[in-house]
């Protein structure tokens, strides 16, 4: 839990430290588009590079459009094929020719006979082949379907689609194309369509109609069949025009009178309008196809715009950021949609608003650093300008003291300044434990009452003041006061806050490190018998630099990097530290109360 919010912390960090170095050291190089590099300890480098343009169609866009009509494609494809939708009608076909089949063979053997003999010269009845040729023949004139009758055989007697005529003469009927639509765009369309099935093998498993054979009766299975007393259909392909492959069904019963077969009628039937049918049914799926087809297409472009232009302006904001000078390119807030790109939104005007001031920061604590380190270099350079003047012992004494305590002064600022520069790094590198703060105070305790300046019986026969006593308040033992946190650096921060207090109590005074839990915090609170917080400064004595010392105190003993340090840690471990003032009744200040919130664990 810590962890991540220490890497969180830290993360705007070192991203304003390599925004920086890359914009201050190499401008004209970060500008260029490079891979990923290494630095000199091998870690990774990403160096940033201006954005390409992708033209009126981004690929996020082209993405999202593959990946909707993908789908709609391979759907459609699936409905076009409707190889079960055409079995379908087939079947329904064969049935029909089937029940007219049977409707003609009975009609036939009841109104197409003729009186006769047979070889024992007893009455019977013979099928008439002339009646039953006009019926046929009529039959054929009111419905598109070809009836043959054949006899007992398998010889041709009658065909409705042959006339005979006087002197024996035999006309042929043939069947015309339809005519073409007077719409040349649908018959285009049309055309289209017929070449496109022509390529497609679907009926190349049927066998071959042959016409010119249908004058026996033996080359068709069918006819065989009915001529043995069954019913039997059959589906077979003819080549079309311009090389496409119509079916021709055919269905074939048996002429019975009292069960007695008497010829077999062969009605046949193009499946032109089978294949219209399918072709319909294939024109309103692609009707539909294309109104769904458009749809989508705006569909996905709306939804590709309202991801991509949104990430297109941040990224744009983005390069405004990282290249532009000053502070006048702002990210745009998306935040009102609700959403990931709304988020993604927040985060990047988080992280630029952390930047800026993590900068701000760095800018302040350089100019502060600068100050600081100006001070004792200062006083430095007028003692040695002032020594080389200086004749008299002592004075030359008295201002080698000076530079000495002003290089100690520097010594001890700048190690503060390192380690106040390397606390951020740490921190984020650093694992969280638990801390027992019950454990870590009372340790406190134990190390002040085993110093020296501890016992206040020594203090008075060696005639100094009395020391500073130390009292820690804890709750029972049952109230747990583990904390999760960097136990070296909790400890810094109340070692700090203990020396603080010490040092501005007076003699004989008290110094109290109390601990209480408050709801799903623990509090601690070190209180002094000290001079007070100045008014007005209980937020500024937290600010780096800042230096409030008791009197009689040496000038330069502390840096003044204490209090901010203990600040930072408090926060890296989402806590809050806050200073106030103890007053009596009558507003008189008693001393100081430096208070530290932590979670617990």
């Amino acid at each position: 839990m810590l962890k991540d919010m220490l890497a969180r912390r830290a993360a705007p960090a070192g991203g304003a430290a390599v925004a920086q170095d890359a914009a201050a050291v190499a401008p004209a190089d970060a500008r260029r588009p490079t891979k990923a590099d290494a630095d000199a300890n091998g870690k990774p480098v990403v160096r940033a590079r201006r954005r390409r343009s992708y033209g009126v169609i981004s690929p996020l866009t082209r993405h999202i459009l593959t990946v909707n009509l993908l789908a709609l494609a391979l759907l459609l494809s699936g409905l076009l094929y409707l190889e079960r939708y055409q079995d379908w009608l087939v079947q329904r076909q064969l049935d029909i020719l089937t029940t007219e089949a049977r409707i003609v063979a009975g009609t036939l053997g009841e109104n197409a006979m003729e009186p006769s003999t047979d070889e024992f010269n007893e009455p019977a009845s013979t099928l008439s082949w002339t009646l039953a040729a006009q019926t046929v023949r009529r039959l054929g004139d009111t419905i598109d379907t070809r009836f043959r009758l054949y006899d007992t055989k398998g010889k041709l007697q009658a065909d409705s689609r042959v006339l005979s005529l006087a002197k024996g003469t035999r006309v042929q009927i043939e069947e015309l194309p339809p005519l073409p639509d007077g719409n040349q765009l649908t018959q285009l369309g049309i055309d289209l369509y017929n070449a496109i099935v022509r390529a497609l093998p679907t009926r190349d498993h049927l066998p071959v109609y042959q016409e010119g054979r249908a004058a026996d009766g033996s080359h068709f299975p069918d006819v065989q069949k009915a001529l043995n007393g069954e019913t039997a259909n059959h589906v077979w392909r003819v080549a079309g025009d311009a090389g496409k492959q119509d079916m021709v069904l055919t269905v074939a019963v048996p002429i019975q009178r009292y069960k007695q077969v008497l010829g077999a009628v062969l009605i046949s039937r193009s499946g032109s309008e089978i294949d219209t049918e399918v072709r319909e049914f294939r024109v309103n799926i692609l009707k539909i196809f294309g109104g769904v087809f458009i749809l989508t297409i705006l569909m996905s472009i709306y939804l590709a715009s309202t991801i991509v232009r949104p990430i297109r302006r941040l990224a744009a904001a983005a390069d405004d950021v990282r290249y532009g000078h000053g502070r006048q390119a702002v990210l745009p807030d998306f935040s009102s949609r609700h959403d990931e790109i709304g988020d993604l939104s927040q985060s990047l005007r988080a992280m630029t608003s952390a930047l800026w001031d993590r900068m701000d920061a760095i800018e302040r604590f350089a100019a502060d650093v600068a100050h600081e380190i100006k001070n004792p270099l200062t006083s430095m350079r007028s003692a040695v300008e002032t020594v080389q003047l200086v004749k008299d012992e002592t004075r030359l004494r008295k201002l080698l003291g000076i530079i000495a305590d002003d290089v100690g002064r520097l010594d001890r600022l700048i190690s503060d300044i390192s380690n106040a520069s390397r606390l951020d790094a740490e921190l984020s590198r650093a694992e969280a434990n638990s801390v027992d703060l019950r454990r870590m105070l009372t340790m406190f305790q134990d190390i002040h009452e085993n110093t020296l300046g501890a016992n206040p019986e020594k203090g008075e026969e060696d005639g100094a003041p009395p020391p500073v006593a130390v009292e820690v308040q804890l709750p029972p033992a049952n109230r747990s006061l583990v904390v999760p946190g960097i136990e070296g650096r909790l400890t810094q921060v109340f070692q700090n806050l203990l020396s603080n207090a010490l040092s501005f109590s007076p003699p004989g005074g008290k110094v109290v490190l109390a601990a209480k839990v408050a709801g799903d915090r623990v509090e601690i609170t070190c209180t002094d018998d000290g001079p007070g917080i100045p008014a007005g400064k209980t937020e500024a004595i937290f600010d780096r630099f800042y230096t409030e010392r008791p009197a009689g105190e040496k000038f330069g003993t502390h840096s003044g990097l204490g209090l901010s340090i203990s600040k930072q840690i408090v926060e890296a471990h989402s806590g809050r530290i806050f200073a106030t003032n103890r007053t009596d009744a009558s507003g008189r200040v008693l001393g100081a109360v430096f208070t530290v919130q932590l979670p617990r664990g």
